[in-house]
């Protein structure tokens, strides 16, 4: 089924036509940047932008970095505060004149992740971070997930701040970190995760994902640590396959 997915992020918002079968992208990837501030009616507006270029009529799959509970979204990370408690699924809908089916960004490109990359037929517990500008995270026990987990969250004790504003990408650049300097704080981050949680698989997904090799090394964990195979195209692949599943 050819379905159109969406990736909203903090600095762009993405999206494409997606084969959710082969879970693959069948067209260009069109990006435009987030808003700002991203309000909701601003970055709706850009969603029927996309709808508009791709001239799409049918299912449409959102990922949003919020916590996503039957359409409405009760939190905000890296967009503004006007989503929380908003009945956002049905305002896309009405913009778009599509059904939407909207779910967590980092729970659906965990789908995407699972279902065609790097946690293909892996089972126990499996948990996918995206790195970007903040982290999302997605967690998944036997191939079934725990929706709107928000693990960037974490508070870090020893650093007195929430792990994204640690340890996410955005703070590698903000803060001209080399990446052994950024890949020590990665490893104080994702210890604290195994501490925790004891997953045997860790995926490390975002547009940052590609150049796994100059940051990885410096993670040192008892689960295997791999990078997303999808990579930047997970959000929009898993949105477009949890709207299809959903019509």
């Amino acid at each position: 089924m050819i379905t159109l997915g969406i990736d909203i992020g903090g600095s762009g918002i993405k999206g494409a036509l997606v084969d959710t079968e082969k879970g693959e992208m069948v067209t260009d990837r069109l990006r435009i940047p987030t808003p700002q501030p991203a309000k909701p009616q601003a970055v709706i507006g850009v969603l029927k932008e996309i709808v508009d270029h791709f001239e799409y009529s049918g299912p449409i799959g959102v990922g949003i970095p919020a916590i996503v509970i039957k359409g409405v979204t009760h939190s905000a990370a890296n967009i503004d505060d006007d989503w929380i408690g908003y009945a956002s699924q049905q305002a896309m809908a009405e913009a778009t004149g599509c059904p939407v089916v909207l779910g967590n960004d980092a729970d659906v490109a965990g789908l995407a992740e699972m279902r065609f990359g790097a946690g293909q037929g892996q089972l126990g517990t499996v948990m996918i971070f995206t790195l970007g500008t903040g982290i999302g995270s997605a967690v998944f026990v036997n191939g079934r997930f725990l929706p709107n987990t928000e693990l960037g969250h974490l508070y870090l004790r020893n650093m007195k701040r929430d792990a994204e504003d640690y340890a996410a990408e955005r703070i590698r650049d903000e803060k001209n970190l080399s990446w052994k300097q950024w890949g020590k704080r990665l490893n104080t981050y994702f210890q604290h995760i195994e501490f925790l949680f004891s997953p045997e698989l860790i995926i490390i997904g975002g547009g940052i994902s590609k150049k796994h090799d100059e940051f990885l090394p410096y993670i040192k964990t008892r689960a295997t640590i791999v990078p997303a195979e999808l990579r930047n195209e997970a959000g929009i692949v898993g949105a477009a396959v949890l709207a299809a599943e959903s019509s």
